[in-house]
């Protein structure tokens, strides 16, 4: 048996690799199938930490539905490559940026003192409560976050439907 701090490690680098395969391809279909693994590796994450519920959600919702989404909006818009809007002089200052951040979130994980363990343990929550809090609570929200998700994909319709000018 894999001993959970074997396993938390092994998703997180299949989440790292994903977030490093988006932020170095050129291609953009590549780019959204490097997303999809980065952010399946987030719900292992959640299934590791014994969050069903929200392992669910963002398989269904981040992995699928927004996934989904974006490739749509990339096929109907009909990205084109475009080196030459990528290639400029503001990858070196791009990456002195991210590694500074890099060293800066290091420093503050290697000099915070962590608890060995939880003095309380964790409440599990059932579906039906967080079905019942889902459906009358948040009702409202989760209908303007599908409608904003309609109106981004209309949008792309939209300007796939325009005439190129000439």
């Amino acid at each position: 048996m894999i001993p959970p701090e074997w396993l938390f490690r092994g998703i997180a680098t299949l989440g790292l690799l994903g977030g490093l395969g988006l932020a170095l391809t050129r291609n953009v279909v590549h780019g959204a199938l490097f997303l999809v693994l980065a952010l399946l590796a987030v719900a292992g994450l959640y299934l590791a930490l014994a969050a069903d519920f929200v392992a669910l959600v963002q398989v269904l919702l981040y992995g699928g539905a927004v996934s989904i989404l974006i490739l749509f909006a990339m096929m109907l818009t009909q990205v084109r490559e475009e080196p030459e809007t990528t290639d400029n002089g503001q990858q070196p200052v791009a990456l002195l940026v991210s590694l500074a951040a890099f060293a800066a979130l290091a420093a503050a994980i290697n000099t915070t003192e962590w608890p060995g363990t939880t003095a309380r343990s964790l409440a599990h929550i059932d579906f039906d409560t967080i079905s019942a809090a889902l459906f009358t609570t948040w009702a409202i929200p989760f209908e303007i976050v599908s409608l904003v998700l309609l109106a981004a994909l209309i949008g792309a319709i939209v300007v796939a439907r325009q005439e190129p000018q000439e």
